[in-house]
This record gives C-alpha cells, sequence and structure tokens, in this order.
C-alpha cells in the first residue's frame, strides 16, 4: 500500500516539466467551461466594507525597522485588512476587449483559487457582530455564513491573543486545474502562500500581528471555515487559520503565540457544525475535466493530526533585522495597492547593489514579517541568476536562507562551485555566495520555460525546498513547502515596487533541468517557484481602471 508520503512524492514527480514534455494539462482551453473567479454566498446578508486611504499609514520601510503603534479593532480597520490584502486592485482593458480584474494577492494565471474568511468576536461592533464572514473580493464586503453567539466565540477566544480574531483561507482546485490540469495543486499552494503574505503583511501595517495556527486539523479548519460539506469538483479545501492581534509583544508572548486553539474540543466543532449555514454557494461552471490526482495529493496531503513544534529552535537561530530599503518613501499601502504582476522586461534596467543585498537581507529568514507568521524553521533557499546588478559580477549565486541548510546544500550541489563569499560591511553576515562567475541569461530563460523575462529582469532566482522534511515530519508538509515560497515570492513583490521596478512569479520552469544545473541528483532538495525582478515593458494598449467602479452603477440592493 503506497504510503502518504509516497503520494505526495509521486504527485510532485508526475507533475514536473522536462525539456521534452510538459505535465499533464489541458489539450486545449475550453473557454465556455472557464470558471467563475468570485465566490459568492447567494442569499447572504452581506456588509460593505470601506476602501482605505492609500496616503495614510506607515511608510512602507518602516514596517521591517520600527514597530507600527496598533490599530484598534474596529469595522473601518477590518475593512483595511481585507482591502489591503484580499481586495481588487485594479481593472484591465484592452480597448473593443473583455475587462478583467486585477488583486492585491497574486495568483498564477491571474485564476485566484483561494478565498478567504473572518471569524470574529463582538471587537467590531455594531457593524460587523460575531459570526464566521466570507471575504467577496467582487463586491468588497463580508457575506454572513454562519452566525453565532458570544458564548461560541468565548470558547475560541479564550485560546487565542488577547483581543485578537482569525482569518481563514481555502482553495478550490478547479480555478488553476481548468488551464494548467495536474500541475495546478502545486500552485494553489503558492497561492495560499502569497495569501498568508499579503494577510501578514496588511496586519504590519495596521500594528497587528499575524500568526498561522498550526494546531488545528484540516477538516477542524473545515468545520471552522463553514465549508465542510462543500464536494464536488468545485469544492473548497481547507487550507490554514491565521490569527491576528493587535501586537503588544513580550518574549513569552512570542513562544505562547504558537500554541493558540490547540485544545479546541469536539464539543465545539460539533456547535459550529449545527447552526445553519446562511446563503448558497454560486456553480462556477458548465462542465468540468476531472483529474483525479489532484484528489489523490490533496487527500494525501491532509493535516490529520496537530504536529510537535520546536519553538525553541525556531526563536534561536535568526539572524539579524535588515536594514532599511534605500529611496523608498511611499505608504506600505501604497506599495502594497500598486503591486503588479511583470508581462514582460526591458533587458535594459540595472539595480544598484545596495538595493539588492536589502532586499537579501529581508529574504534571509528572520524575525520580521512576512515569515514570523510561520511556526517552523525555514525550508527553502534561493539560487539567483543574477543579470545587471552594478558593481556585481553577473553568474549563479545562492542565499543560504538558514545555518542549517549550508552543510546538506554543500552535499546535495555541484562540488565544484566556488562557494565565494561577498565581503562588504554587514554584507559579510549574510549567507550569500558566489557559485559560478558567468552570463547566466540563457540558462535563466531556457529553465523558465524559454521565457525571455526570466532573462531580461535584473535577476531570476529559482526557491529550492529541503524534501526531507516531508519524510521527517510527513505529507501534511508538503503543501507547506509551496506556502513558504509563496511569502518569498509576496515580499519580492513589493520589494520590486519600493525599488520602482517590477517582478513576477513563473510557476512555469524545467524543474529537473534547474537540478541539473545545480548538480543535484536526488530529491534532497527541489525546485518549488521561480521568480523574476527588473524594469517591466509596459503593454501601451491595456487601459486600467479603478477596483471598485463597478459598484457604482450597482442598484443599492446589489453593493
Amino acid at each position: 500500500m503506497t504510503s502518504t508520503i509516497d503520494t505526495v512524492l509521486n504527485y510532485h514527480e508526475r507533475t514536473k516539466h522536462y525539456l521534452d514534455r510538459y505535465a499533464r494539462g489541458p489539450e486545449y482551453m475550453d473557454w465556455a467551461s472557464q470558471p467563475d473567479p468570485f465566490r459568492r454566498y447567494e442569499g447572504a446578508p452581506r456588509i460593505a466594507l470601506e476602501q482605505g486611504d492609500n496616503s495614510r499609514g506607515p511608510l512602507y520601510r518602516d514596517l521591517f525597522s520600527s514597530p507600527v503603534i496598533p490599530s484598534t479593532i474596529t469595522y473601518q480597520t477590518i475593512s483595511r485588512l481585507f482591502y489591503y490584502s484580499m481586495a481588487l486592485s485594479a481593472w484591465k482593458k484592452i480597448p473593443d476587449g473583455v475587462a478583467w480584474p486585477l488583486r492585491v494577492n497574486p495568483s498564477s494565471g491571474n485564476l485566484h483559487p483561494t478565498e478567504s474568511y473572518l471569524i470574529i468576536g463582538e471587537q467590531a461592533l455594531p457593524s460587523i457582530k460575531e459570526g464566521l464572514y466570507h471575504y467577496n473580493s467582487y463586491y468588497h464586503a463580508l457575506e454572513l455564513h454562519r452566525r453565532f453567539g458570544k458564548h461560541l466565540w468565548t470558547e475560541l477566544a479564550g485560546q487565542i491573543q488577547e483581543n485578537g480574531f482569525l482569518i481563514g483561507l481555502s482553495s478550490i482546485y478547479w480555478r488553476e486545474a481548468w488551464k494548467y490540469g495536474e500541475r495546478a495543486y502545486r500552485y494553489c499552494q503558492h497561492d495560499v502562500g502569497h495569501a498568508l503574505g499579503a494577510v501578514t503583511i496588511a496586519a504590519a501595517s495596521l500594528g497587528w500581528g499575524a500568526e498561522l495556527v498550526d494546531s488545528l486539523t484540516d477538516n477542524a479548519i473545515a468545520i471552522l471555515l463553514g465549508i465542510e460539506d462543500q464536494t464536488g469538483t468545485e469544492a473548497e479545501h481547507a487550507d490554514c487559520l491565521v490569527v491576528v492581534y493587535p501586537k503588544n509583544k513580550t518574549d513569552e508572548i512570542e513562544i505562547k503565540k504558537h500554541h493558540v486553539l490547540e485544545n479546541v474540543t469536539t464539543n465545539t466543532l460539533n456547535k459550529f457544525q449545527n447552526i445553519a449555514p446562511l446563503g448558497k454557494i454560486n456553480k462556477l461552471s458548465e462542465s468540468h475535466q476531472k483529474w483525479p490526482i489532484i484528489d489523490e495529493v490533496s487527500l494525501a496531503a491532509k493535516k490529520m493530526q496537530a504536529p510537535d513544534a520546536n519553538i525553541a529552535d525556531r526563536l534561536s537561530k535568526l539572524p539579524p533585522k535588515a536594514g532599511d530599503l534605500p529611496q523608498c518613501n511611499k505608504t506600505a499601502f501604497e506599495i502594497i495597492r500598486q503591486r503588479r504582476s511583470a508581462v514582460s522586461m526591458d533587458g535594459e534596467t540595472d539595480m544598484d547593489r545596495p538595493t539588492f543585498f536589502s532586499m537579501l537581507q529581508r529574504l534571509q529568514y528572520q524575525k520580521s514579517i512576512p515569515f514570523e507568521c510561520l511556526p517552523w524553521t525555514p525550508n527553502v533557499s534561493l539560487f539567483l541568476f543574477v543579470h545587471r546588478v552594478r558593481d556585481l559580477e553577473p553568474g549563479l549565486y545562492v542565499l543560504v536562507r538558514h545555518a542549517s541548510h549550508e552543510t546538506s546544500l554543500r552535499r546535495s550541489i555541484n562540488p565544484d562551485f566556488l562557494w565565494k563569499k561577498t565581503q562588504e560591511g554587514y554584507i559579510e553576515k549574510m549567507r550569500f555566495y558566489l557559485l559560478a562567475p558567468q552570463d547566466v541569461r540563457y540558462e535563466a530563460k531556457v529553465i523558465s520555460c524559454h521565457q525571455d523575462i526570466a532573462a531580461d529582469g535584473v535577476f531570476s532566482l529559482g526557491m529550492l525546498a529541503r524534501f526531507d522534511d516531508i519524510r521527517d515530519k510527513g505529507a501534511y508538509f508538503y503543501p507547506r513547502l509551496f506556502w513558504e515560497t509563496g511569502l518569498i515570492g509576496q515580499l519580492l513583490y513589493l520589494e520590486a515596487e519600493a525599488a520602482d521596478m517590477r517582478s513576477t512569479g513563473i510557476g512555469c520552469f524545467f524543474d529537473d533541468a534547474m537540478h541539473q544545473v545545480l548538480g543535484i541528483t536526488d530529491q534532497s532538495w527541489q525546485s518549488l517557484y521561480h521568480f523574476t525582478v527588473g524594469g517591466p515593458r509596459e503593454d501601451k494598449r491595456i487601459q486600467t481602471y479603478a477596483a471598485y467602479e463597478h459598484l457604482d452603477s450597482l442598484e443599492p440592493g446589489l453593493k
């Protein structure tokens, strides 16, 4: 009998792209069955949220250097949390063509499989009452899914930080599988990581902490999100819960917060299930193509029991906090809302050395946003194809994001690599090494499915994850490796914007071609996500419209 670990590892091998063939996907785009990008709970009471003022709030650079005074939890600040994490950011349109929405949280192919929920008590009364809400990004509104009283909320609130509330994330695999087939499960997990990063950074901008709850099973999370009875191709699958709370950190709280909700009882879950749901989910497609392997890997990767967290190890090996990003005087909210995915790069723009190393400092694992939300030690290190950083030799580099990675990486990759460390002030403390000095634009392009964007940027990179942790911790950790890459990607997106550049995630890459360039011959380290940063080439034909301009034309009862 195949173990759950073997199932996820077999899925990973089967869904690799190769130079001579791609992972299994649709033979053509069935546009008639393209999923509705918006989940709605039809008939549920709806609470319209306020839009934010991008010009107010902390500077982006200050998020990493000084604490933000915590905002009071109110209807207005809950509105801002969603506006700066999961809302629409703009509409795009080609003249005489169809318009399409963009969102604050990026997604593979702009398909957005990730749904978000709010579980809250009486903090935001009278506008937002105790209950479970689904966030509808099209209307920037909360849809009441289950209404519960003070006593039931108290059973949860006693196990989380004072005045905290919960954000839940789920995935609709069909939204990605419609276009990408078997590889869609991977992309859904990237998107969970991006959403987790978006929530964490938006919360930090309000002076709030955000912590991934790792003490519940997936079945328990599904019940708390009210999606436990969804079935079929369009069903939502529970991903994670995040506790959000006003920051007042001490070392004691830092350790305590990893154990939130560890004593949620069966009785509490039964009470949630017995609350009548409000609203009916909308149908997304008229027809579907099934991809059974996605159901198989999803089932194998479900978390069936709470893991043991080694908190002391996580907190004792954090490198120094990063410095400020030079020259960025925009607010965090401006940077968040202006984020876009580059479609192509100009092949000319370069980056100065201080900006580049400031980015790397933030990417190296540290006790800072967005990585502080994770309750485990980092499992991802970065291999960079550097093309145009001033005063830095082009070539292949590695950023070792945790001290425990280095021995394993040196053993796993080409023994002829230089491992030459850059010596320059604070950079000496970074685990950043030159492996091979050469023009690596060709390799970057070929590995990224022959896409010019990987060679035309300032740099591109591959995120490699330590797969030993899957065997050590269990199959449930497989999607969490992708979540970590999504967090890295979300930070890269914002760092690029702060540097007056642009970036984009690259989900299409030849997995083993990347491993071959690095000399990896086993599954000890695997490439999960690629990224590129540089000067964008804009398509002048595309028009941009305000994110919620469409609400002005709706009848009052529909807003």
